[in-house]
């Protein structure tokens, strides 16, 4: 028999709380954290409008202000949410070895230096045919800060949050777009399952808001431009749908071995049931028309899950409010569920906290396993104009109380990522 996996620890720091109750209450009251961007001077971009985290700091977390200056402002969030959850499951407190517990993160970029990198390369474009490296190193090297640009590196937010709880295990980190938290949370149950380690903290981080992230996405017309309504903008499986929104933040789960949860008297949230990943092999922006990638992937996490389609409660659907994904992930949905599809409930709750990318599977996985704790299923805000190829339950506007056991999370990520986990209520 497989080791059994099982949350026992819960952390978020998102655009809509800085708790994850706070969070959880914002989703269930259909409230949005869209507003305009404030981080940077976005008045020239397309999109002047984002989900940011507001009001937080990480003294609020009680660490030093002054140690994490020239940390990345994700990796901040991942050190708000890991403290969050290390906490809430009180694992370290009992942990004799600390080689037997590890950190799996999916984790994007940090610190972008964008002004320092534009400052340097107007030093050294004398023409349109000539450009002076000299002239650019020679100004990198007056201007810019080494501490800052190793904040650069994904890994970062894995390796301080190992530091910060002196965890010892495995120390990892990937970043397969939209899909990397969700991967990251997979990838971790197999490590536990297999009898690697005990426990494991896993989750994401991410911000793209910042004038690399906006001009890139902005390039492939993929962000919403309704700058006029940014409460409205982000509008899945609507028909009048023009582009997800920017969100920012982390997410983290304790995980940890069934039996080893139950020695020390851990709060269970739920199992981590199934965990199912494929690729489209496609296009790098697209996914494939059929949904093929997202089919293999939601087929393979039932599978793994040992459940049947039909003990489905409910999807948090990756649902980005663009036109391809939110219609293909609908035929997904369909291939999976044959004629109960109508009946499933769906809904994508980046509809009011932004798309947090690298974080946000991880953040919907939490979602999931607090609408089967409280017998409430979050709802798609924005959901005012039908679209005729969308036409499953996405239950539209208000949170509905609908009592389940099991629920998927879908993440669909650039470059034909894709991971779903199945969670479920705990049984003993």
């Amino acid at each position: 028999m497989r080791r059994r996996v099982v949350v026992t620890g819960l952390g978020m720091i998102n655009p809509l709380g800085t708790r994850v109750e706070t969070v959880w209450n914002a989703l269930k009251n259909a409230e949005s954290g869209v507003g305009y961007i404030s981080i940077f001077d976005a008045s020239n971009y397309p999109t002047k409008i984002a989900a940011e985290i507001r009001d937080w700091d990480v003294s609020d977390c009680g660490e030093s202000v002054e140690l994490w200056a020239n940390r990345g402002r994700h990796a901040r969030f991942a050190a708000g949410a890991a403290k969050q959850a290390v906490l809430d499951s009180g694992l370290l407190d009992s942990i004799k070895d600390r080689t037997r517990v590890g950190v799996y993160f999916g984790a994007g970029e940090g610190n972008q230096d964008f002004y320092n990198f534009t400052d340097m390369v107007s030093r050294g474009a004398k023409n349109k045919d000539e450009f002076d490296m000299d002239a650019f190193v020679a100004r990198g090297m007056q201007i810019l800060n080494p501490a800052l640009e190793l904040e650069q590196e994904p890994s970062m937010p894995a390796a301080h949050v190992a530091n910060m709880f002196d965890v010892q295990g495995p120390n990892l980190n990937c970043l397969t777009a939209c899909a990397a938290s969700s991967q990251a949370v997979g990838e971790a149950t197999e490590l536990i399952r297999r009898g690697d380690v005990d426990a494991m903290i896993a989750g994401g981080a991410h911000s793209m808001i910042h004038p690399f992230g906006l001009t890139g996405f902005s390039l492939l017309t993929a962000l919403s431009t309704n700058n006029d309504n940014p409460q409205g903008a982000s509008r899945p499986f609507d028909r009048l749908r023009d582009g997800f929104v920017l969100g920012e933040g982390s997410s983290v789960v304790i995980l940890e071995e069934l039996e080893h949860a139950k020695r020390r008297g851990a709060k269970i949230y739920g199992e981590l049931l199934g965990y199912g990943c494929s690729a489209d092999a496609y296009r790098i922006t697209d996914i494939h028309p059929e949904g093929r990638g997202a089919i293999a992937c939601m087929s393979a996490a039932i599978r793994d899950a040992g459940i049947s389609p039909d003990q489905v409660g409910y999807v948090n659907a990756h649902g980005t409010s663009t036109s391809v994904n939110d219609r293909v992930e609908t035929v997904a949905c369909k291939a999976i569920f044959g004629t109960r599809a109508p009946k499933v409930p769906v809904s994508s709750t980046k509809s009011m906290m932004g798309h947090l990318i690298a974080a946000a599977g991880v953040t919907e996985a939490i979602v999931c396993l607090l609408a089967i704790r409280d017998g409430v299923l979050p709802p798609t805000i924005n959901q005012e104009n039908p679209d005729p190829e969308c036409d499953l339950d996405y239950i539209p506007n208000q949170a509905r109380e609908s009592k389940l056991d099991i629920a998927l999370t879908n993440s669909f990520g650039f470059g034909g990522q894709n991971v779903t986990l199945a969670v479920s209520r705990f049984r003993d």
